[in-house]
C-alpha cells in the first residue's frame, strides 16, 4: 500500500462547500430533509459529477443511490458511503462528509488509474436521520433485509406527505439512473463519519477506528392518573400523572448512568395531557433512550427501568404502561476490518485510537450482511445535529486518505 497516493484535499473541501449550499441555513448548517426536493437536488448533483467521470449510477426502490467504479474482476463490490439527508437545522458534515469522501476516493482511483481487483461503489443511503420519516436508517435497513417493510408504506411526515409518494418522486427525479434489485452481495462496507463526541478532539487524535456500535432501546412510558381541579383537590385525593412521572425520571437519573459509566439514558420527548395550567395532569407519555455496548447489560438496564416505573407509581394511584418501540442490538465490527484500517493509518503516519460509536449508523445494519467498519474524525466540542457542527479541514483530509487506503487494502485482501 503506497503512502504516495493521496486524495485531492482542495477538491474535497470545495465539494463539501458546494453540497452545504443545498439547504443551507442562516447559522451555517444544513436543513435537507430525506426525500425532499433539496435531497433530490443533492442526489442530482452527485449523479452528474459521477456521469462526468464515466462511473455507473444506479438506484433501488428504496432510493438508495449507487455509484460504481469497476474492478478487474466481476465480483461483489466493496461499498463506501453514508447519507445526504440532514437533521432539521443540522450540520454540514453529518453524513455528507462520508458520501463526498467516498466519491473523492473513486475520483482519486480514477485520476491515478489505480486498478482494484474488487469493484468499488459509493452508496447514498436513504433517510438515515429518521427526522422526517421514522424509523431512521431506512435505506440500509431495507438493503440488509432485501425488502421494504409493508408498514413503511403508511409512514407520513408531519405535513401528512407519505413516504411511498416521496420514494416514487425521488427515484423518478433521476431517470438516468436505472433501477437495480434491493439488496445484493457486497464484499464489505466502510463508512467515514464525524465522531459526534469529544474524545478524538480532547485527545488530539486525527482519526478513530470504530470497533463497534452500542445497542439502543427506546421505551415509551405512559403514566395515567386522573384529571382534577388544581385549586380544589388536596394531596390525598390527587392521582397526578406528572408527579408520578417526575419521581420515576429522578430515579432514572440518580441510578442508571451514575452506576455504569458505559450506560446512556436520555429522556428527550415528553407530553402532558390535558395540558391545562389549572388541571392536574391525567396522562403523561415520555420516551427513554437507553444505550449500552453490551447486550446483556442493555437487558439489565431495561429491566431496571421497568422496575423503577412500577415501584414509583405503585403508591400514587397511577398506572404505568411500558412499550418497547425500538430495539437495536450492539454490533462488533470484524477484527480483519479493524486491522486493515489500523494498518492503513500506520502506513499513512496517522495516530489513531479505537473507540465504540455511541450513535447508530447505517454500518450497524450493513454489518448484518457483510463485514463492516467505520472511521471517525474529530468534530469541534463533539457537537453534532446542530448548525455549528464543524470538522477541521486537516481532519477531513486525513479521514478521507484513511478511507482511500483502507478501501485499497481491503480490496487487495479479497483477491481470489
Amino acid at each position: 500500500m503506497s503512502t504516495t497516493l493521496h486524495i485531492d484535499g482542495d477538491r474535497l473541501l470545495k465539494r463539501l462547500d458546494q453540497f452545504a449550499a443545498i439547504g443551507a441555513t442562516p447559522g451555517g448548517g444544513v436543513n435537507r430533509p430525506a426525500l425532499s426536493a433539496l435531497d433530490q437536488q443533492a442526489r442530482r448533483l452527485l449523479s452528474e459529477l459521477a456521469f462526468a467521470r464515466g462511473f455507473r449510477v444506479e438506484q433501488d426502490q428504496m432510493a438508495n443511490l449507487y455509484i460504481r467504479r469497476e474492478g478487474a474482476a466481476n465480483v461483489p463490490p466493496f461499498v463506501i458511503g453514508s447519507h445526504l439527508d440532514s437533521q432539521p437545522m443540522g450540520g454540514r458534515f453529518d453524513g455528507a462528509l462520508g458520501v463526498l469522501a467516498a466519491f473523492e476516493v473513486l475520483e482519486t482511483l480514477e485520476d491515478r488509474s489505480v486498478e482494484t481487483h474488487t469493484p468499488v461503489e459509493v452508496v447514498v443511503w436513504t433517510n438515515e436521520e429518521g427526522s422526517r420519516f421514522a424509523p431512521g436508517a431506512m435505506g440500509s435497513r431495507a438493503f440488509s433485509s432485501g425488502a421494504i417493510p409493508p408498514e413503511w408504506k403508511e409512514a407520513k411526515d408531519q405535513d401528512g406527505v407519505g413516504l411511498d409518494q416521496e420514494l416514487t418522486a425521488t427515484v423518478a427525479a433521476l431517470p438516468e439512473a436505472p433501477l437495480r434489485p434491493l439488496g445484493a452481495p457486497i464484499a464489505g462496507y466502510l463508512e467515514l463519519h464525524i465522531e459526534q463526541g469529544p474524545v478524538l478532539e480532547e485527545e488530539e487524535i486525527p482519526v478513530g477506528i470504530v470497533t463497534g456500535i452500542q445497542g439502543t432501546r427506546w421505551l415509551k412510558i405512559s403514566v395515567s392518573g386522573e384529571a382534577a381541579h388544581a385549586g380544589t383537590t388536596g394531596l390525598a385525593f390527587r392521582k397526578d400523572a406528572l408527579a408520578a412521572s417526575t419521581s420515576v425520571m429522578k430515579r432514572f437519573y440518580d441510578e442508571i448512568m451514575p452506576k455504569d459509566q458505559n450506560a446512556r439514558l436520555t429522556i428527550g420527548r415528553l407530553s402532558v395531557s390535558p395540558g391545562s395550567i389549572n388541571t392536574i395532569p391525567a396522562a403523561v407519555d415520555f420516551y427513554v433512550d437507553l444505550r449500552h455496548r453490551n447486550n446483556e447489560r442493555l437487558n439489565d438496564l431495561e429491566a431496571r427501568v421497568r422496575d423503577i416505573c412500577l415501584a414509583e407509581t405503585r403508591s400514587t394511584g397511577c398506572q404505568v404502561v411500558i412499550e418497547k418501540v425500538l430495539d437495536m442490538a450492539p454490533v462488533a465490527f470484524p477484527d480483519k476490518m479493524i486491522e486493515v484500517t489500523e494498518e492503513a493509518a500506520r502506513k499513512l503516519g496517522l495516530p489513531a485510537r479505537r473507540l465504540v460509536s455511541g450513535a447508530f449508523h447505517d454500518a450497524l445494519f450493513v454489518a448484518g450482511v457483510a463485514p463492516a467498519g467505520m472511521i471517525f474524525v474529530p468534530c469541534r466540542k463533539g457537537r453534532s445535529h446542530c448548525e455549528d457542527e464543524h470538522v477541521e479541514p486537516s481532519a477531513t483530509i486525513a479521514g478521507c486518505n484513511l478511507l482511500l487506503h483502507t478501501a485499497i487494502g481491503y480490496c487487495k485482501l479479497n483477491v481470489g
